[in-house]
């Protein structure tokens, strides 16, 4: 898609925006004079049945007209409130993805093309579909195991032409991103390219199949041992880059509260297991389900939790993973100098910030917390109060912390379905004191030892390398001293055309504005 093409992209999801009502709904707080007049005027192109909705059907209307990628991207951005605000991640999140099934002759196509054998050969039965999103759809099967057995499956099959489309889209993503952070001094902060980077990389894991099939097995190695959580096993066999077929799950679904209860479920043991699972993932491993939905999450007869769908998954580094140890830790010990300290040390607020005016706005979370029963007290919550203050002591967008913090406020959120009166940190303590007992005590001295020795190891081994790389370095650095930096003739004439190319375009782009507002003025008139 070329850059004027994304400009008409643009304008035509503006239009959409504005006629649906969405622009006019924006919160005007903080927005400069100039952009609150043309929210305001915005307001006037707005269709009248749009002003009598609520916001957030609203934003579900406008993005079912946009089409199936637009409601990936504010499934996507529902998971940043620090981006989109806390208000409209809510209305986001509230997005169903639930689209129109494409018909089974495509999906077969589809199948063979991705795996290169018959649809016929592969199955032993192949359904038609049962449920749809914007990215696949899942069809039951089943097939002949090597002793002769009939094994049921669900098959999930890419939906034709998405990756194109998602494309065109995210040129227009760019495009807004560019604008805002060149615009919009205070956005910049937020990193509005680099969320949009994020965005197309998370999108093209979930859209290569494979990658999801390899997230369910690294998380099966994971859990191996973990008492009440399991993932479906992936027939590798019958998986690739546009389908995975995996094992079928026969259970109740966790949104099902009546259900679970009719079958005998200990509702109270099912949300502990639940928090207690995520934070083994988060902690332990560093690797966690980012979309544990209750849509996503089954409960199988034997009362295992078994989650779905792991197109959206997060990672955490060892630094983050000891940040968010030591924040909760922090918050129960009432150590608030240390919980700021943490901040510092892991260069998330930047050093010309006072540590003790940081902990004293950490205070100001922690201590209303203090007084309320445990069981009213959110995880979820306390890290979203935390994100909103250091946003005051200039501290940058962490978007795997973003996404830690928003499935933590979902999986919460599941845990009180179940039980109402769910104690978050009752629940979570044995896992958070084991973890802090085995990383942040003598144990971490000796881990950091190791960790340290092999780094050295690699080091060492990288030397004779580096060394031939500093002297070729030196050498280029000594000829540009005498002798200047020179392009060659080639280099020089790619960035004349690139110039040229890109003035033209820029011409082509504002003439267009001026058409489109011409088209919109003739409408209106």
């Amino acid at each position: 898609m070329s850059t004027i093409g994304a400009y008409f992209r643009l304008a035509q999801v503006g239009w959409v925006l504005v006629r649906e009502g969405v622009i006019s709904a924006l919160p005007a707080d903080d927005l400069p004079p100039a952009i609150r007049m043309a929210k305001s005027f915005a307001g006037l192109f707005a269709r009248q049945k749009a002003l009598d909705r609520e916001r957030s059907d609203r934003l579900a209307k406008a993005v079912a007209r946009l089409g199936p990628s637009y409601v990936k991207i504010g499934q996507f951005l529902a998971t940043r409130p620090d981006v989109v605000g806390t208000e409209f991640a809510l209305d986001l999140s509230a997005l169903q993805d639930r689209m129109s099934f494409f018909p089974p002759e495509a999906a077969k196509a589809c199948i063979e093309g991705s795996l290169g054998r018959p649809v016929g050969e592969l199955f032993t039965q192949f359904g038609a579909p049962i449920a749809a999103a914007s990215i696949a759809q899942v069809h039951p099967g089943e097939v002949e195991t090597r002793d002769g057995e009939r094994r049921k499956v669900a098959i999930k099959v890419i939906r034709p032409g998405v990756r194109k489309r998602f494309a065109d889209d995210l040129e227009a993503m760019y495009l807004v991103a560019h604008l805002q952070e060149r615009f919009v001094p205070n956005a910049r902060r937020l990193r509005p390219v680099e969320v949009t980077r994020t965005l197309e990389q998370t999108t093209k894991v979930e859209m290569d199949l494979r990658l999801e099939a390899a997230a369910l097995s690294e998380i099966a190695e994971n859990t191996r041992d973990d008492p009440g959580f399991r993932v479906p096993a992936v027939d590798w066999e019958r998986t690739g880059r546009d389908v995975i077929t995996m094992e079928w799950i026969d259970g109740i679904k966790m949104s099902d509260v009546a259900a679970l209860k009719a079958a005998g479920h200990d509702l109270d043991r099912l949300a502990d297991t639940l928090i207690q699972s995520f934070l083994r993932h988060t902690l332990r491993d560093g690797f966690f389900h980012a979309d544990m939905h209750p849509g996503n999450l089954f409960v199988d007869d034997a009362g295992m939790i078994v989650a779905v769908d792991m197109g959206i998954a997060g990672r955490l580094g060892k630094k983050e993973r000891r940040f968010l140890a030591e924040i909760l830790y922090g918050f129960i010990t009432r150590d608030y100098l240390r919980v700021a300290e943490v901040h510092f040390e892991a260069g998330y607020v930047p050093s010309h910030h006072n540590v003790a005016s940081f902990a004293q706005a950490i205070r100001a979370i922690g201590e209303p917390i203090h007084g309320q029963p445990a069981e009213t007290i959110s995880m979820g919550k306390l890290l979203t109060l935390l994100f909103e203050v250091t946003e005051l002591f200039d501290m940058e967008t962490r978007p795997e912390l973003v996404m830690l913090q928003k499935t933590m406020v979902v999986v919460e959120g599941v845990a009180r379905i179940l039980n109402p009166r769910f104690n978050m940190w009752k629940a979570s303590e044995p896992v958070v004191s084991s973890w802090i007992r085995d990383n942040l005590g003598p144990k971490r001295i000796a881990v950091d030892l190791k960790d340290g020795l092999k780094a050295a190891l690699r080091l060492a081994e990288a030397a004779p390398e580096i060394a031939a790389k500093t002297e070729k370095l030196h050498g280029q650095l000594m000829q540009m001293s005498e002798h200047g930096l020179r392009f060659d003739k080639e280099t020089a004439d790619a960035i004349g055309r690139s110039e040229a190319h890109h003035n033209r375009y820029a011409r082509l782009a504002l003439w267009a504005i001026v058409v489109l507002l011409a088209v919109i003025a003739v409408k209106i008139g």
